[in-house]
């Protein structure tokens, strides 16, 4: 193609036409800078106002310190046993609070170096360190390093997700400079380490230095701060409970950090020993969480509007829980479940298993289930005959008998005859059982069960004195510990004191009025024949070289075994048996759990002296000399508690007549309950010379007919 001429120009008029318009372009491309700069100037002065306006709004909007500082996820609670040793803690945890200038400068010096160089430098957002993570990324082809600041963690920690997208980033980069803008660069690094997630659940400085450590976040030293401050990029994976050696790499790099950053010397680098940083043992799950599952609860009573994080005091002994569950565990038979509950003398729960181990079955047997108690039962039946007159030497006749139709029969199938009191109930005599409840009434049994505790129905058929009323592991107990506190009753409890976790007391427990249950000659007569029981009776087992009171109960088919007891203030309730009901070959009241029991008290009681049981019979003027004057009075001030567990003072005026749990209706299982008057029962003159020595012809008695063919139970 012929190249193409401009027509009638010379060659020097088109240079000089171009050398005309070079100077034009020249200035048509300087107007557009120029206008370019001007515009991007005022861009960007339109965008620092935004932004600094943005900020400011921000700022504005941002809670005060003290209320960043109480800003978190869930509630924590943290529940301690009672010599302050943390048994688990629940939601996320918090710790304690550690102010700035009680933080170590060596956690503050490992943190900066290794997650923000530059903290002291930029403004919330470090343009340098973004560049740098991008030019990173370049040359990696990955992120390897973040460009997030100490403060845009801390941002994204308190107010926003985790989430990667765009948005989130530009609000966490606002929120930053909001945040640098309001508060000093102190502050937010005291926010910062008191709040950033350190694994485990821990959250701050402190959670996680008694987690790992079992120590303050305030007593940290170097290779623990870098452990510590090696964790915030990845806690799952760097958490010395999930993998130490990940831990102590990591920490490796961060003390290296330190050194390139001049936090530490050369020197002081090498001194660094993470081998032998100790760390605390994991918790697990354990029979303790048989405890802290019935107590928890009751905080929705005790604290019903609290969400703040808290500290559960609790009655726990770490030393008793060890020791139960290793009687628990060491003696229940194959196949079998067990549980157990001790109470010190005020109520206050020492121990509890619900279970041979939580892990597998997490069903609390000591509160939740309900079991026949077999003879432990009687415990309510000779309460009643004492109280109605009846004393430990008084003589009663080991004899068949037929009540209604129920023949009774003991354990071997033998019959000892005229015997006392005392021998009766070591030797747990059912048939003197049987004529005892059927002479004071079973009525009046029901009833003092009721007044010490027992809160499951109860029946009032004949066989009602040897155990056929399904109980509560903890209802026995709690009836056992009102006997050791000479007829007060006793009042189970788990909570000492709820704080939060400044210190502040929110909830502290205060004692039940005393109610005294039943006169002291009552409980010094029961106290002789459970110490008889232990001592020459069916609980021999339970022995453990001092003074120790209680009694067996085994059901029918050996499906269930008891050995309730207290020595030196400390009372313990033992149940073993299947949860299907199933017979247990060989289990016995005085066998395996008579053995737990012992077992457990050896080691609760060992710190404690030894302590004689009150056994001296002081009777009072209405049983020495029974006239109706007297037994109007109430000298003891005593009182007692109706079928449906009110407290009545003996000779109130009630309103007819009481009835037992069924009263007119049917009881469980279809049978009827019987009335009972108001009052405790009244005994005859005769009855009272007999049971005071004064007549011991024991033909003069009456007793229901003995069965021509006595049927087994």
């Amino acid at each position: 193609m012929a190249r193409r001429d401009f027509p009638n120009r010379s060659e020097p008029e088109r240079s000089s036409s171009r050398r005309r318009r070079d100077p034009e372009e020249r200035s048509f491309l300087s107007r557009w800078l120029r206008r370019l700069l001007v515009w991007g100037t005022a861009l960007t002065l339109l965008g620092a106002m935004a932004l600094a306006i943005a900020v400011f709004v921000t700022e504005r909007s941002l809670p005060s310190y003290e209320r960043m500082k109480s800003t978190q996820t869930g509630q924590t609670i943290v529940v301690r046993a009672s010599d302050g040793s943390e048994i688990v803690t629940l939601g996320p945890s918090y710790g304690r609070w550690v102010p700035y200038e009680r933080i170590p400068q060596t956690l503050k010096d490992a943190m900066i170096s290794v997650e923000d160089r530059r903290f002291r430098d930029h403004w919330g957002v470090d343009p340098i360190g973004i560049v740098r993570s991008v030019v990173v990324r370049i040359q990696t082809g990955h992120w390897r390093q973040g460009g997030s600041t100490i403060t845009q963690q801390l941002a994204r920690n308190i107010f926003l997700n985790n989430s990667r997208t765009f948005d989130r980033k530009i609000r966490e980069a606002l929120l930053a400079m909001a945040i640098e803008a309001k508060f000093s660069k102190d502050q937010v690094l005291e926010l910062y380490l008191n709040k950033v997630y350190f694994g485990g659940g821990a959250y701050g400085v402190d959670s996680a230095a008694r987690k790992f450590f079992g120590h303050s976040g305030e007593q940290l030293n170097l290779a623990e701060a870098a452990i510590i401050a090696g964790l915030v990029k990845a806690p799952s994976h760097y958490s010395p409970t999930a993998d130490a050696r990940a831990a102590v790499d990591r920490a490796k790099v961060v003390v290296q950090t330190m050194q390139d950053a001049g936090a530490i010397t050369p020197a002081e680098a090498a001194a660094v020993d993470l081998k032998a940083v100790k760390l605390a043992a994991e918790q697990g799950q354990n029979s303790a969480r048989y405890f802290t599952d019935w107590v928890l609860p009751q905080l929705d009573l005790l604290l019903p509007d609290n969400d703040q994080p808290i500290e559960v005091w609790t009655t726990l002994d770490p030393a008793a829980q060890h020791a139960a569950t290793d009687a628990i565990q060491a003696n229940v038979p194959k196949g079998a479940q067990g549980a157990l509950v001790s109470l010190d003398r005020d109520g206050a729960v020492l121990a509890m298993v619900g279970g041979t181990d939580y892990v597998t079955s997490n069903y609390n047997r000591a509160v939740n289930s309900v079991r026949q108690p077999g003879s432990a039962w009687k415990l309510f039946v000779y309460l009643a005959a004492l109280e109605a007159g009846y004393t430990p030497d008084a003589k009663v006749k080991d004899e068949p008998v037929t009540i209604d139709g129920w023949s009774p029969r003991n354990s071997g199938g033998t019959y000892a005859g005229e015997i006392d009191v005392r021998s009766a109930f070591a030797y747990s005599k059912n048939t003197v059982a049987a004529q005892l409840g059927n002479e004071v009434g079973f009525g009046a049994v029901a009833n003092m069960a009721r007044r010490f505790g027992i809160t499951t129905p109860i029946n009032t058929l004949p066989s009602m004195v040897l155990g056929s009323s399904d109980v509560r592991v903890i209802d026995m107990v709690r009836a056992f510990a009102a006997v050791q506190a000479k007829g007060t009753a006793v009042t189970p409890y788990g909570i000492r004191k709820i704080t939060s976790t400044e210190g502040e007391v929110l909830y502290s427990h205060r004692p039940d009025p005393a109610q005294q249950l039943v006169p002291n000659f009552v409980a010094a007569g029961i106290t002789d024949l459970l110490q008889s029981a232990v001592s020459i009776g069916t609980g021999r087992a339970a022995q453990i070289g001092r003074p120790v009171a209680g009694k067996t109960g085994t059901t029918s088919s050996n499906k269930d075994g008891w050995f309730l007891g207290f020595s030196s203030g400390i009372t313990t309730g033992v149940w073993m048996g299947r949860d299907d009901a199933r017979p247990v070959p060989g289990l016995q009241g005085g066998t395996a759990p008579a053995r737990a029991f012992a077992a457990y008290m050896k080691i609760a009681t060992a710190k404690r002296p030894p302590e004689k049981f009150d056994t001296d019979l002081k009777l009072p003027q209405w049983q020495l000399e029974p006239d109706d004057e007297v037994m109007q009075a109430n000298p003891d001030g005593y009182f007692y508690a109706d079928p449906d567990g009110n407290i009545v003072e003996p000779g109130a005026q009630g309103s007819g007549q009481n009835r037992v749990p069924g009263g007119d209706g049917p009881m469980p299982g279809g049978e009827q309950g019987i009335t009972v008057p108001d009052g405790p029962p009244a005994a005859g003159d005769d009855f009272l010379s007999r049971a005071t020595g004064k007549q011991t012809d024991p033909a003069a008695r009456p007793r229901p007919k003995p069965a021509a063919s006595p049927k087994p139970n």
